[in-house]
């Protein structure tokens, strides 16, 4: 949370006041300095602190000053002197914070950190913009909602370290990446870093979802994926002893991690007294929403409906629903995470787990190693096993390590040099994360003359695993 001082005075200082407290997300800690009851609202946030007194007084402003560190400030004033003695009082304490100051006088002072707000200029490029063949600014596009917005990517959020085309833009874009004052070029193979500073477009409601999505750190899976849980239950192929328990992890799952909503979508019923258990067990159970499939779509078309339609954002399949290749390859295309139900029971897992392969798929998904283990409250664990020891992956485990120290999260890393399926066979209670590629879903007839680890560990069937989409080729 940013420590913010706000100095204000005026008409205008009464306006941004309503517009701070209308748009206040407790991502900040403001501390508000003001002379005029006026200003103030009659709902106050419990992260704004208010002190009234004179500002242009250094005695009083140093108290303030002194008593946290500030990240940032605005000045909001009604004279030019009282602007003027303000930012030399900030600057007695504070030599180098860039701070921004509303101008209407053109101040013109020697100091390269302050930003001004010239308000006369910006009056009058909003009524030039009301003639016709005139140049329109970015702010004022569209309907002046906030169709584009620019974003900077802080550490720990869940969508630094992911490549942008991992990252489902439903209802907008990422239309410009800026990194160390330079602009990127776009493109599926390009990872967000901390700091990143993004300008995306799109409708309005949905970028503050996104902004906020994107300004929290952990605890947010399965985000940017999607909000939503989905379950599918097709009761042809599944029995009714496999339906019951997906249902029952489902509902673990849809308690223990963050999410929206869990749907659970019902095809090919024609078992009325299963569906009246399936009913009858998440009766009463919020945000849960029952699917029924009427019409026989087919389990391909009904998931390229339902993925913009649910907003899903990982789908819990079982053993014979994985079964089907053809349909892995489809949900492989619509970028969609898979929770694959495994022998182990989901309410015993005590560590989450990668067993580390190519460094730079596995660099993909291992943000959500961390996410995923904070909202299950179990430990992360990564196996770095090579039966030759030929591998080198320092850069890969000094990653993972330092996104460990970003989550405030202990990674217990275990370096052997041996068989990596049949040490990873010997754990019990693990939640499996390794990514989905195409290579995994093409018939393999001679399975035990592989040597990969993710197409091993994908045919196994002991462990709960969530299989990740990610970016194949990276050139």
């Amino acid at each position: 949370m940013k420590n913010v001082l706000v100095i204000l005075d005026g008409h205008i200082a009464k306006h941004l006041m309503k517009r701070m407290i209308d748009l206040n997300n407790n991502f900040n800690q403001y501390d508000i300095i003001y002379t005029d009851d006026f200003i103030l609202e009659d709902n106050l946030p419990s992260n704004f602190t208010f002190y009234k007194f004179d500002p242009t007084s250094y005695s009083k402003l140093s108290f303030v000053l002194s008593k946290v560190v500030y990240q940032d400030a605005l000045v909001v004033l009604s004279t030019k002197e009282d602007t003027i003695a303000v930012i030399e009082n900030i600057r007695r304490n504070y030599k180098d914070l860039n701070f921004n100051v509303y101008d209407k006088w053109n101040i013109q002072l020697d100091d390269t950190n302050i930003q001004y707000y010239r308000g006369n200029d910006v009056l009058s490029n909003g009524l030039m913009e009301l003639l016709p063949n005139i140049p329109v600014f970015a702010q004022n596009i569209g309907l002046k909602q906030g169709e584009i917005m620019e974003v900077k990517v802080p550490f720990g959020s869940t969508y630094a370290y992911r490549y942008i085309g991992s990252i489902a833009q439903k209802d907008w874009k990422i239309a410009a990446l800026y990194r160390n004052q330079q602009l990127l070029k776009v493109k599926a193979s390009l990872i967000i870093k901390p700091n990143d500073i993004m300008i995306i477009i799109g409708k309005p409601k949905v970028l503050m979802q996104v902004y906020n999505a994107m300004s929290k750190t952990i605890a947010q899976f399965p985000m940017p994926f999607g909000q939503n849980l989905y379950l599918y239950i097709d009761m042809y192929i599944q029995s009714d002893e496999e339906i019951l328990r997906v249902l029952k992890d489902a509902l673990i799952l849809h308690k223990r991690i963050k999410n929206s909503s869990l749907v659970v979508k019902i095809t090919r019923h024609s078992n009325v007294t299963m569906i009246n258990k399936i009913t009858t067990h998440l009766k009463g159970i919020k945000k849960v929403i029952i699917n029924m499939d009427y019409h026989n779509k087919g389990m391909r078309n009904i998931l390229k409906e339902d993925k913009y339609k649910c907003d899903i954002g990982m789908i819990i399949l079982t053993k014979s629903l994985m079964a089907n290749k053809t349909i892995l390859k489809d949900i492989l295309k619509l970028k969609i995470p898979i929770f694959k139900i495994g022998n182990e029971n989901i309410s015993s897992l005590k560590s989450s787990l990668i067993l580390l392969n190519d460094d730079k798929i596995y660099e993909q998904i291992s943000p959500i190693l961390f996410d995923i283990s904070s909202q299950l409250k179990i430990t992360p664990k990564v196996f770095d096993i090579d039966p030759m020891g030929d591998s080198k992956r320092e850069d890969l485990i000094s990653h993972l390590n330092n996104l460990g120290k970003i989550f405030n999260q202990k990674i217990v890393v275990v370096s052997e040099r041996a068989n990596p399926i049949k040490r990873l066979d010997e754990e019990q209670n693990i939640l499996q994360i390794l990514p989905i590629k195409e290579t995994m879903l093409k018939k393999r007839y001679i399975k035990f003359l592989t040597t990969d680890s993710d197409l091993l560990s994908f045919d196994s069937n002991k462990f709960n695993q969530i299989l990740i989409p990610v970016i194949d080729d990276l050139n």
